[in-house]
């Protein structure tokens, strides 16, 4: 665990007014350590800094004392993992524990707060990303490309938000063997845009609670930081540095998804995209992707092989989607099914592909929507499952 005084220096080097990450590792670099730039003369914090920067680093840091307890507290109280070992960490850019694939972007955070599996953070990753408001089938498609990701051994990478990121986590949770075990493969890293001690968005705060056991929790934000807006664009640099490559799966031609994207071309990394239907507005960012080079995959498989990291295991019916459609006798044997393709569709639409009557045909497609064969969407349309 990190010693008092040596969190005490780093966070107040992190709450430090006017001074920003930029400037705090350039102080790091020229004289050692947190410690080192509060003790250092005002000479030569002159040659490093602006007059304005010195003067903060000379005084009182506000609240420092409250965010010391708070995050001493915070680590005191860390529940206990499946090794006997507490599950809460403050990682430093000192701390050997630090990811290494994070020094390699722009701007690492000083500090990392973590709860839960920090091993993960040395897994081979892949980030896996997209809209807030996914279509049905997208938020499939993430979940079981997640699962199948997981099971192959890949820890998944997202942001905790609503729609594929949840979906992304769920998967590969789903993902894990059934027996907990230390060092299991799989899994996934929620990279926030709060302090740990909050959730947002609230409606993932069981999520979290299992992410915090099975999974990592992961942010460069202190304790008490709420969700402010400019947070999350900030988090997605850690999310593609932390992974080998970006999977995009659903994402509108403005989205953070495409900024992940880009992060993750500037360090180097592989970008790929899953196709949509042409008329969803949710894939013209993952076409717009594709048409810029990134990888279209229609597999797990895919992504795997385009990072070299295996084979992905066989999968249950229900996640076919993240292998590729199945091919049986029973997706063509229903009219309805093959007269609906893949792309959302009105029921006036299938009434004329048909022949069949209003009645008949709304019965049939409620049969369908139970079945999960068929989603309803906005706007009185329906789609096909890639399962169906």
């Amino acid at each position: 665990m990190i010693d008092q005084e040596e969190l005490r220096a780093w966070l107040r080097l992190v709450l430090t007014p006017h001074v920003g990450p930029r400037t705090a590792r350039k102080l790091l670099a020229a004289l050692g350590s947190p410690q080192a730039v509060f003790d250092a003369t005002p000479d030569a914090l002159a040659a490093l800094v602006s007059k304005r920067e010195a003067k903060s680093l000379r005084e009182a840091t506000p609240d420092l004392a409250e965010q010391l307890q708070a995050t001493l507290d915070w680590l005191a109280a860390a529940p206990l993992g499946d090794d006997g070992q507490p599950t809460r960490f403050a990682l430093t850019l000192a701390d050997a524990r630090y990811p290494a694939a994070l020094l390699q972007a722009e701007d690492p955070p000083l500090i990392l707060f973590a709860q839960g599996r920090l091993a993960l953070l040395d897994a081979p990753a892949v980030a896996l990303v997209g809209s807030r408001s996914p279509t049905p089938q997208g938020h499939d498609n993430a979940r079981a490309f997640a699962c199948a990701l997981s099971q192959a051994g890949v820890t998944v990478v997202s942001g905790l938000a609503l729609g594929i990121d949840g979906a992304a986590h769920e998967g590969a949770l789903e993902g894990l063997p059934p027996a907990p075990r230390p060092g299991r493969p799989g899994s996934t890293i929620a990279v926030v845009g709060t302090g740990l001690d909050r959730v947002y968005p609230k409606k993932h705060l069981a999520l979290a609670h299992r992410l915090a056991q099975d999974g990592l929790l992961l942010s460069e934000f202190t304790l008490g930081t709420p969700p402010l807006p400019a947070n999350f664009p900030k988090r997605n640099r850690i999310v593609a540095a932390l992974s080998r490559g970006t999977l995009v799966v659903e994402a509108a031609l403005q989205s953070g998804s495409l900024i992940t994207a880009r992060l993750a071309l500037e360090l180097g990394r592989e970008v790929m995209a899953i196709p949509g239907s042409i008329h969803s507005p949710q894939s013209r960012g993952s076409h717009a992707l594709i048409k810029q080079g990134a990888k279209l995959v229609e597999t797990a498989q895919d992504v795997l092989e385009e990072l070299h990291l295996g084979q992905a295991p066989s999968v249950s019916p229900n996640d076919a989607q993240a292998n590729g459609p199945a091919d049986t006798a029973e997706a063509h044997e229903d009219a309805l099914l093959a007269a609906m393709g893949y792309d959302p569709v009105s029921q006036e639409a299938l009434s004329a592909r048909t022949g069949m009557g209003p009645a008949e045909l709304g019965a049939r497609l409620l049969e369908l929507e139970l079945m999960g064969q068929v989603a309803r969407l906005p706007g009185q349309l329906f789609q096909r499952s890639a399962s169906a």
